[in-house]
């Protein structure tokens, strides 16, 4: 096998970042030399990208001779952050041909597939030159989008992937047709998983599984299901929480129970149920505020359905905040409200936590995950249509709004929020996979 790294004629590089270690190189018992395929991977940008950045640097960090394979339209970025990294992961850079690159044209789910089929010719270089101990597919982390990295015939871990979420059906009253249309080709996408060639080569040769959730632990067939654990793709740096005397202390006074919402303005995130909960909070306390932090679609229809109920006066809509000025929010807010009917994480939860604000979600997806009673409210959805489930997460909103019964879910979430570090979550896997 030809195992030199080889130049893209266009001009399109990949090669690897830093010097390779020679064939000859001592390593410690413990410290296993890691291949990460990530092919989203960018720091201080968010959802797929910010998953593959935090599995590398937290390797790195925890001993792990790591080598990430990405793509080079995020190098520059690496690069930068990398100059002030202290236990620095290695990168090396693949691109599939110019005509191929289908991202400008059309979903970028398709060009995953295809880089992922590629990169493989790429990493069995790699492997060649470093004698890797196993490969570890980490983005896109997704259920639909298979990995072809056990071809290469060391340990290979898959995960942690999402997307086996579904929103009841009962719950889609108040999306728009162009969401309940996608949500159908979702569903049908589902479904094929099982079916499809490209997933059961990826389940077979995977030596661990790591889903999400348990709904997308289902669609994994049976017989690979001894093999699959539940594990969130999310975590958090650190696991150091904001105490409650700095939290008030940047924060003004709060003479009315606030409630906050964080996310994108798409149907699936529930908001047409967490609305209509809102509502029900502000009949019984017309001092209730909301503020929904985001953007997105949906934002002109729950405007509408906000002026329907009343409350439009009650609710600040405000556009994405940074980090130092969401850390104000946070602080200036009792309660997280988070309704999202299929999350395969929900960072904004575990950001809420650490800020010791208990959070109401439903109990699906990530979330469901996250949250327990002793942080704040999990409405269970099974059976239940719109008019029940908007009373329930009512119901919760109001009961938190009591300090009696807030407080100590307060101290709960930021005990909670431990478990969630990516510390926490590498010595996890990595104690138990290879």
């Amino acid at each position: 096998m030809q195992c030199s790294a080889r130049r893209q004629a266009d001009g399109n590089a990949f090669d690897l970042f830093g010097v390779a270690l020679t064939s000859d190189a001592i390593r410690k018992v413990h410290i296993l030399k890691v291949l990460l395929s990530a092919f989203a991977c960018e720091p201080n940008r968010g959802s797929e990208f910010a998953v593959g950045w935090n599995w590398a640097v937290s390797l790195a960090r925890a001993g792990h001779d790591v080598v990430v394979l990405t793509r080079s339209e995020a190098r520059p970025a690496i690069e930068r952050e990398l100059a002030s990294t202290i236990n620095r992961p290695r990168f090396a850079y693949f691109d599939v041909p110019r005509p191929l690159r289908w991202q400008r044209r059309g979903p970028l789910h398709v060009h995953a597939l295809l880089w992922q089929w590629l990169a493989v010719g790429f990493a069995r270089e790699l492997h060649c030159r470093e004698n890797f101990d196993c490969v570890h597919h980490v983005t896109y982390a997704g259920l639909r989008i298979p990995s072809f990295m056990g071809k290469l015939g060391i340990r290979f871990i898959f995960g942690p992937v999402g997307g086996g979420e579904r929103a009841p059906w009962r719950l889609r009253k108040g999306y728009s047709a162009m969401t309940s249309a996608l949500e159908m080709v979702r569903d049908g996408a589902n479904l094929m998983v099982r079916f499809s060639p490209f997933m059961t080569s990826t389940f077979e040769r995977a030596h661990r599984i790591y889903v999400t959730s348990t709904e997308t632990l289902r669609l994994v067939p049976a017989r690979y299901r001894d093999k699959t654990h539940v594990e969130l793709a999310i975590g958090i740096d650190g696991h150091e929480t904001i105490p409650p005397d700095a939290a008030a202390r940047r924060g003004p006074a709060m003479d009315s129970f606030r409630i906050l919402y964080a996310g994108r303005f798409v149907d699936y995130k529930g908001m047409h149920l967490g609305l209509c909960a809102f509502a029900l909070v502000a009949k019984a306390d017309p001092r209730a505020r909301l503020t929904m932090v985001g953007e997105g679609p949906s934002k002109d229809r729950w405007l509408r359905l906000a002026q329907s109920l009343g409350v439009e006066a009650q609710i600040e809509w405000i556009p994405w905040q940074s980090g130092d000025a969401m850390d104000r929010l946070y602080a200036q807010h009792h309660v997280l409200l988070f309704p999202a009917l299929h999350d395969t994480g929900g960072l904004v939860a575990l950001e809420a936590m650490r800020h010791g604000l208990p959070v109401v979600c439903l109990k699906l997806g990530g979330p469901a995950t996250i949250v327990d009673d002793r942080c704040g409210h999990v409405i269970d959805t099974t059976g239940k249509g719109v008019t029940e489930v908007v009373k329930e997460l009512g119901q919760a909103l109001r009961m938190l709004s009591r300090d009696a019964v807030r407080l100590p879910l307060a101290e709960g979430a930021r005990a909670r929020i431990r478990n969630f570090s990516w510390d926490r979550k590498v010595a996890k896997l990595y104690g138990s996979a290879v």
